[in-house]
């Protein structure tokens, strides 16, 4: 998916050695993706869970990227920045997703793990309210801030 979202911004225009950006990712995501999975997955264990969930959305995409962007250009095939920041954002996404279902117990591996195929079928509904997740905590939100504001009103 971060091949085609490099592909997509940088499709405009003429970006030399567009191409080679995109094969590189392909190899690298490729080569990588266990590895980041797996740091992911143990940081679901670090206490406080706050520390862990950082991690996952923090920590690790922000190494991924890091090394990302070292090993473009390592070989030569340096993404513009705006293709960079279009990745950079869909790891965000990406990231907040992945938080979302391993902590309700899908696409982890070892003891904690469904297999493949069951967690592919509970793909719709975790889909479904990741997408939703907002649409619950704002109303949550807005809450708490005014019982908030009513006790400093008291």
């Amino acid at each position: 998916m971060r091949s085609l979202v490099y592909a997509a911004a940088m499709a405009r225009g003429s970006h030399h050695g567009r191409e080679a950006v995109v094969l590189v990712e392909i190899a690298y995501v490729t080569l990588t993706a266990g590895f980041y999975a797996g740091l992911q997955q143990r940081a679901l264990g670090v206490r406080p869970a706050l520390l862990g969930d950082a991690i996952v959305v923090l920590g690790v995409p922000g190494l991924a990227q890091a090394m990302d962007w070292t090993v473009h250009r390592a070989v030569g095939a340096s993404a513009p920045g705006k293709a960079t920041l279009a990745v950079s954002l869909f790891t965000a996404i990406s990231a907040l997703f992945h938080l979302y279902v391993m902590r309700r117990g899908a696409f982890l591996t070892g003891d904690r793990g469904n297999s493949l195929a069951a967690d592919f079928r509970r793909m719709p509904l975790l889909v479904a309210g990741f997408v939703a997740r907002p649409l619950v905590l704002l109303p949550a939100a807005a809450a708490r801030l005014a019982r908030i504001r009513s006790a400093e009103a008291a």
